[in-house]
């Protein structure tokens, strides 16, 4: 731990200690917290970037928006790594490396400019056209803006991992979601075809990204759960949020399992309306952590824990929670371990460093 060194991380060597005993030992009795206070970079960021499409961001200028961002966050001392996240890679990327036409979305309450590709292919006789040139505009986008990310952020914020897309995440953008479903059933050879030719030009993504990203003391930094240790991807199993356990058992299991093995494993999101799946994901080997999403019709994962601990046993959770909720729980000591709290509404830095106080000290009920 001697070589650690991020400016922007308060907490230290503390907290990388906290997390490794969450992830790596799933200790289920304590509590770690993410604080989020108001943001004068977002709000300023929000005033100047309006909702909506827009072009093809500056990377410079992005990656000076998380230097801003992440050193406004400096002092405080909470269970949070800092780490920019490439926002503008996140989906589009994948498409674009094959020609895909990518869009990009300004998102100012995040201030995120994320991507995403209209559908690539007509029908399946394009597909054999389909391959990965290191020499593409794309694959050169990439490349620049890891470099400069990784050259602004040294010494002081990480670098996060970002989403793969793979799998029918990958077929979605061939052919958009409808096709996609419709495919599992009329035409299943050809999707495991492109389910393959995904998940070797996620490998060359992920794999660049590790080889240009310096592990931060042993470990990758997560816009999901923060920090991990290893070489750790993120996944995403969104399209069987709307199946069957049986269809992801089928279609998901086999490819997280083999991405997880690549490297030292992975960590999941689920949303509101994929909690079905919960039991399953928990067996999927190599899983280290779920994200849970809170998501419009459903209740907060903060509000059924116990229906979620029940089906994941004591796999580390990651979840949102309001600040006065949060307070309300962790002084009535009825705050379930095990789990990362990110603390919504905070009202400032000093009530959040307090409130860590607190939080380091607690012990959760037997």
């Amino acid at each position: 731990m001697d070589k650690f060194l991020l400016s922007y991380c308060a907490g230290g060597n503390e907290t990388f200690t906290r997390l490794r005993a969450l992830f790596v030992e799933r200790r289920q009795d304590i509590v770690l917290a993410w604080m989020q206070p108001p943001s004068s970079v977002l709000k300023q960021y929000a005033e100047t970037h309006p909702a909506g499409f827009c072009s093809y961001p500056d990377v410079n200028e992005r990656a000076r928006f998380w230097d801003a961002y992440l050193s406004e966050r400096a002092c405080i001392i909470d269970d949070s790594v800092p780490s920019a996240y490439l926002s503008e890679m996140d989906q589009g990327l994948y498409g674009g490396l094959v020609g895909g036409r990518v869009n990009f979305l300004s998102d100012p309450g995040t201030g995120w400019i994320s991507s995403m590709v209209a559908p690539i292919l007509r029908d399946w006789n394009e597909f054999p056209r389909l391959k990965f040139d290191p020499e593409c505009e794309w694959f050169k986008r990439y490349l620049n803006q890891l470099e400069i990310f990784e050259k602004v952020g040294r010494g002081k914020f990480g670098i996060s991992h970002f989403i793969l897309i793979n799998g029918l995440n990958f077929v979605f953008e061939l052919f958009g979601a409808t096709k996609t479903y419709l495919d599992l059933i009329l035409n299943p050879g050809m999707v495991r075809n492109a389910c393959r030719f995904a998940l070797e030009l996620n490998f060359i993504v992920q794999d660049t990204f590790f080889h240009k990203i310096p592990l931060v003391c042993g470990g990758t930094c997560s816009n999901m759960v923060g920090w991990i240790p290893g070489r750790i991807v993120s996944e995403s199993v969104d399209p069987f949020h709307m199946t069957s356990v049986e269809y992801f058992e089928e279609w998901g299991r086999g490819q997280l399992e083999e991405t997880f093995a690549h490297y030292d494993g992975g960590v999941v999101h689920v949303h509101g309306n994929g909690r079905h799946l919960l039991g399953s994901l928990s067996r999927v080997k190599g899983l280290k952590a779920i994200y849970l999403g809170d998501d419009r019709g459903f209740p907060p994962a903060f509000e059924v824990l116990k229906d979620i601990r029940s089906a994941v046993g004591d796999l580390p959770l990651v979840l949102t929670v309001s600040y006065m909720q949060f307070q309300q729980a962790l002084t009535s000591h009825n705050l379930p371990g095990g789990i990362l709290y990110i603390v919504s509404d905070v009202p400032d830095i000093e009530e959040a460093n307090r409130c860590m106080e607190k939080v380091r000290q607690y012990r959760p009920p037997s």
